[in-house]
């Protein structure tokens, strides 16, 4: 009996010892991130505190890989690429999601964030809060805003009132709400990539096109474009998403840390968006290559008058509800 025993004993000692060798040579996991901007921006900075967290925190457990500069897939691909498991978590703009839900699309109507506050505060909210999980019954899952900023008007004339901009034709993302904000300033609407913007502009194929100050920074395109008007008439924020069969695939223990890691991140990546803004705009001031316009208030309100008439074209769309709630959010 007793040599039975000892038998079990030598059996499960040397169980236990191949299993713990086997967990210690076990392969980490392999997280893919592509992105489309450069390591220094807000994004590029948040993909890389989010691999320092992972690290640190999952070390042997987790790698993370970044893409940055659209290494690996443009945001007009990644979604795909996420759905077939080539990349693992992306962060595209919010308007690139038209395909998946046509919510998404409630985050282009202009003027109807009066600033990044307003907004965050609707991104942290219930409602906002839902528009994440739009995007599940087509295989993804979206885990957090991303911020850039607020977006900005830029032209070959100076654009005082929305009647200036008739007949100037404007490079705008493939969104439906941005080609109906143009239209409603008689204006032009073109879809064209981002990376043909500069050029675009530089050769005058376009007048103008709307961006954040640090992408009108980063691009140059200020370099460009003689005028550039402080509008704030639109959010450029993006989706930090990965696809619901890696997401849900992941062990509890390891899908729990890398949300709190993602969470931390995107915070930080979103303290650099708002500072960023700021300094951006005061670096092309300073430059003197363009003519930064400051609205008045009754100059802005024309702007408003004439664009505001978009949100009732979408408003089934995206949802009566889901707009009051979005308009609520502009009162602190």
């Amino acid at each position: 009996m007793k040599i039975k025993m000892s038998v079990l004993a030598l059996a499960t000692a040397a169980v236990f010892a191949l299993s713990s060798l086997s967990s210690a040579f076990a392969e980490p996991i392999k997280l893919k991130f592509s992105h489309v901007v450069a390591e220094n921006t807000p994004k590029g900075q948040m993909a890389t505190k989010f691999k320092d967290l992972v690290a640190e925190r999952l070390k042997g457990k987790v790698v993370v890989e970044i893409y940055p500069n659209g290494q690996l897939f443009g945001d007009n691909k990644v979604l795909e690429a996420l759905l077939l498991g080539d990349v693992h978590l992306a962060s595209p703009s919010l308007s690139k999601f038209k395909k998946y839900t046509k919510k998404l699309q409630i985050f282009d109507l202009p003027f109807l964030f009066n600033d990044m506050a307003a907004a965050e505060r609707f991104q942290q909210s219930e409602a906002g809060q839902s528009l994440l999980k739009t995007v599940e019954k087509k295989g993804l899952i979206g885990l957090g805003y991303m911020h850039n900023g607020m977006k900005q008007l830029s032209a070959a004339k100076a654009l005082h009132t929305p009647a200036d901009a008739k007949g100037l034709k404007f490079r705008i993302m493939s969104s439906d709400v941005l080609a109906a904000q143009f239209e409603a300033l008689a204006a032009t609407p073109l879809k064209k990539p981002y990376s043909e913007v500069f050029t675009l502009l530089q050769t005058k194929a376009i007048d103008g096109q709307e961006n954040t100050w640090s992408n009108i920074h980063s691009k140059k395109f200020y370099e460009v474009q003689d005028n550039i008007t402080s509008s704030d008439h639109g959010l450029l924020d993006y989706m930090v998403v990965t696809s619901a069969e890696f997401w849900k695939g992941l062990p509890d223990d390891v899908r729990t840390e890398l949300k709190k890691a993602l969470d931390e991140s995107i915070a930080f990546g979103n303290k650099v968006a708002a500072e960023k803004s700021k300094s951006d705009k005061q670096a092309i001031i300073d430059s003197k290559r363009t003519n930064v316009i400051e609205l008045s208030k009754e100059e802005r309100q024309k702007w408003i008058d004439t664009m505001q008439p978009v949100w009732k074209k979408f408003e089934a769309i995206v949802g009566k509800d889901m707009l009051d709630a979005a308009i609520a959010s502009n009162k602190e």
